[in-house]
């Protein structure tokens, strides 16, 4: 199967090498940029930026604990949560309309980080937890191929997100050309041997609900594979 265009990622601008970091510098990663960039067409953007924040400007860190945590500046302890929160709704129903299919994000960053941010407790102790904007993201779409340029430079993780990304567009591709159960088969037959490296059991699971298709809700049956596919190509290959 066959992708008609390129499939779209979103990704924190200054990992492209964008000057919008707090001190004024980028974080470029030149195999985002040049290799893999040369695939895939990217949305750049930097929460921190476009929800109206200045370059250069005063950096910031969590406080609270991982479950009401705000973001506040580190030296004068302004509170930017609600810009960010406000800023973030508005911009999460533009990327709706984008059609990616996937995010990299800046690690560790108090805004993009998806894991192991640290959020700062009481008497200076830390706690694990996700950044403002991609917890956001990750919220708004549960399914979206999600990493980090950290965790990108591990061979398998790159693969594996590589693989999902290529596994999400053809998707997007199929649904907006042959939405029907006949297109769901091709699409499933198709993508057999990723799954099943993955995971026999999840590709019977995948099986059965297309099995199930006859006289379903075309728009249930995909809602109900796609989460299927996207939490099975989450798992480790086996191969």
């Amino acid at each position: 199967m066959s992708i008609q265009e390129k499939i779209r990622l979103g990704i924190s601008a200054c990992l492209l090498g964008e000057k919008v970091r707090y001190d004024g510098g980028h974080k470029l990663d030149p195999f985002l940029r040049d290799t893999l960039g040369r695939f895939v067409e990217y949305v750049p953007l930097c929460p921190e930026v476009e929800c109206g924040l200045s370059v250069p400007r005063e950096a910031m860190r969590l406080v609270g604990c991982p479950e009401e945590q705000r973001l506040v500046t580190a030296g004068t302890g302004v509170d930017h949560t609600v810009r960010m929160r406000e800023w973030g709704g508005k911009r999460l129903e533009e990327l709706a309309r984008e059609g990616l299919c996937g995010f990299i994000f800046k690690s560790r960053s108090p805004s993009c980080g998806m894991e192991r941010v640290n959020v700062y407790g009481g008497r200076g102790t830390a706690m694990s937890g996700v950044g403002v904007w991609a917890r956001m993201v990750m919220e708004r779409f549960p399914h979206l191929t999600v990493e980090d340029e950290g965790r990108l430079n591990d061979p398998e993780l790159r693969e594996n997100f590589i693989e999902r990304i290529f596994v999400f567009g053809r998707w997007r591709d199929m649904t907006a050309r042959d939405k029907t159960l006949g297109g769901l088969v091709r699409f499933h037959t198709a993508h057999r041997l990723l799954v099943m490296a993955r995971s026999p059991c999840a590709y019977r699971a995948l099986d059965a609900i297309v099995a199930s298709g006859s006289g379903r809700s075309v728009d249930e049956l995909f809602d109900e594979y796609f989460a299927a596919i996207a939490a099975a190509m989450k798992l480790r290959s086996h191969s």
